[in-house]
């Protein structure tokens, strides 16, 4: 088969995605420079690797593998525990940087994003893929870390084209070498095609990225159905999905999951564990004016069986303390005396807007009306205080388990700034530098 173009015009839209090199060890790498070329890990505080740094995968150690395991294949390794505050205050400033280059940028992740470039080479009098250039070497002049960059005509293919090189990579993809690049591309590379939609295409015989986007669009839609479509117009050069600038508030679920730095068989820290992500899901619900009609709660024990039950409540709610009698009946029976357990997890879904709330006939109106000005009064002393502040009992419970290792904190939890607490700390990255 002859390659078959889908686009001649070079750049009828320039979107650009941006994804992080190893963003979490590249930023402690920029916030301890003695690391820089070493190899490293976070995810001490869970056993496992959260991020692995170049040099650590170029040693076989990946994300997910165990932390002992990681050590034996790597006597140097340095391991520490994830700084996801200082991770943050890093992504909002690389934000920032890109929103100088277009205002119509998409947050993603915290380490990946979309922008929009189209129009914007009057601007700075450069072709796009210039200005993307110039992005990728502001970010890493400004914050120490490199970015992937992907540029095209749609999202999908930006994404695909981000990944190609990593890292520090560049690639870009006009129009009229759609085909080309498609042609290079795994088919399970192609953002929203799954490892299960993958093996059901391989045994059509599809291949690469190319053989999907030449497909008729009939065709897909059968395969996939309408996301099948869509992957399909993107894959060719035609934008279905836009940067979206907005920030994003249609949750369809929050879950809060935390694993301990030891397991526990202490029924009550476990409780306070279970306790603590109950707060922590109703606190984002509530910021973005939210309500749960579906509480899911599970316990997960040291060898990774997982227990859970899932209810849905008379009625929807934001308020912590109107779920607690429940929560309090699924964490019994799901419990189970001398198994260690690792973590608990927390799931509302069901999720509609406080604004569609109506009043029931038999609900006694003043007990609910006192838990939601109870729950904006935790709010606003979080808010002023730091978050968990202001906590339900059980909270008291959770130092009550057996120190190790995995507790360690990172620097800037352990070396405060005077005026700052363990709760409230000044938004701004802690460089550390031996002098």
């Amino acid at each position: 088969m002859s390659d078959q173009r889908f686009m001649l015009r070079s750049y009828p839209r320039a979107i650009v995605h941006l994804d992080g090199d190893a963003f979490f060890t590249s930023v402690e790498q920029s916030i301890h420079p003695d690391w820089k070329g070493r190899p490293m890990v976070t995810g001490k505080e869970r056993g496992i690797i959260a991020c692995a740094s170049y040099e650590a995968k170029a040693l076989g150690i990946k994300r997910g593998v165990r932390l002992h395991e990681a050590k034996r294949m790597c006597r140097d390794l340095i391991v520490v525990p994830s700084d996801y505050e200082t991770y943050s205050l890093y992504s909002k400033r690389m934000f920032d940087i890109m929103r100088r280059f277009t205002p119509m940028v998409e947050e993603s992740s915290i380490d990946e994003g979309f922008a929009d470039l189209t129009g914007m080479r009057r601007v700075f009098h450069a072709s796009y893929a210039d200005i993307a250039r110039q992005m990728q070497e502001a970010i890493h002049r400004e914050l120490d870390i490199t970015v992937s960059i992907g540029l095209s005509l749609t999202k999908g293919l930006a994404k695909l084209a981000s990944k190609y090189r990593k890292p520090r990579g560049f690639t870009a993809v006009p129009g009229h070498r759609i085909h080309e690049f498609l042609r290079t591309q795994d088919i399970a590379e192609v953002w929203g095609i799954g490892p299960n939609t993958t093996e059901m295409l391989r045994k059509h015989g599809l291949r690469t990225a190319y053989d999907f986007a030449v497909q008729t669009e009939a065709w897909a839609g059968r395969m996939i159905g309408k996301i099948g479509r869509e992957i399909r117009h993107e894959l060719r050069g035609e934008s279905v999905y836009p940067v979206e600038t907005e920030e994003k508030t249609d949750y369809a679920t929050v879950s809060k999951c935390k694993t301990f730095t030891a397991p526990s068989t202490d029924p009550a820290f476990v409780y306070a564990k279970l306790v603590r992500n109950v707060e922590s899901a109703f606190i984002k619900i509530r910021r973005y004016q939210l309500r749960a009609r579906m509480l899911y709660v599970a316990l997960r024990t040291k060898d990774f069986e997982q227990r859970g039950l899932e209810a849905r409540l008379t009625r929807a709610t934001s308020a912590t303390q109107e779920v607690m009698p429940l929560v309090r009946e699924m964490f019994d029976r799901l419990y189970r005396e001398g198994a260690e357990y690792r973590s608990t997890m927390v799931v509302l879904g069901k999720l509609e807007s406080d604004s569609t709330e109506q009043a029931e006939l038999f609900e006694d109106r003043v007990r609910i009306d006192r838990m939601y000005e109870a729950s904006r009064v935790i709010d606003r002393v979080n808010e002023q205080y730091g978050k968990h502040a202001l906590a339900l009992g059980p909270s008291l419970l959770l130092d009550r388990h057996r120190k190790t290792d995995r507790d360690d904190q990172p620097v800037r939890k352990e070396n405060l700034l005077p005026g700052e607490t363990p709760r409230k700390r000044l938004a701004i990255p802690r460089l550390n530098i031996r002098v």
